[in-house]
């Protein structure tokens, strides 16, 4: 089930990030750190309606951040559309547990449908650049490649950013 989160389940979501991290970590992925992902981001996910959390029975076991709001990094990149109506993914994580059992994709299906249904016209979103694995995961559902686009406090090496047309 996937539904809308709530503020008093930002620990859960907090302990499935820094699984995911150090996961990456261990495989020389340095996407994400102690300073991102962070609660505050989170709280703001929640008080804007746009954190999803997706249960496996009653446990929370991932998550995903579907925004309507542009990233000020974002204005460098060349997208196919016109900035109107388009879908900001973020921080989309899945218990290393639970990896690599299709519950990835249930989210972005989730996301994808979410955005036919609500007319927007692309669906956004950046992953880092020595994850090959994510890159493979968007390009197989159709996402173009547009370009690259830094986070300092992140890493020195680039997140390329994706878009769908819907």
């Amino acid at each position: 089930m996937i539904r809308i989160a709530k503020l008093a389940e930002i620990e859960q979501i907090m302990v499935i990030t820094r699984a995911c991290a150090n996961k990456m970590t261990s495989e020389d992925i340095f996407q994400w750190n102690n300073i991102y992902p962070n609660k505050e981001a989170f709280q703001k996910d929640v008080v804007r309606n746009e954190l999803y959390v997706l249960l496996s029975e009653s446990y929370i076991i991932g998550c995903i951040v579907i925004s309507s709001e542009k990233d000020p990094e974002y204005s460098e990149i060349d997208w196919l559309t016109r900035d109107s109506t388009h879908y900001y993914i973020h921080r989309l994580a899945i218990h290393p547990d639970f990896q690599k059992m299709g519950y990835g994709k249930k989210l972005m299906d989730f996301a994808e449908e979410l955005a036919r249904k609500n007319k927007v016209a692309s669906i956004r979103l950046d992953t880092f650049s020595q994850n090959h694995r994510n890159q493979k995961f968007y390009e197989t559902r159709e996402y173009s490649r547009l370009g690259s686009i830094f986070f300092p406090n992140q890493s020195e090496h680039p997140f390329y950013c994706y878009e769908k047309l819907f």
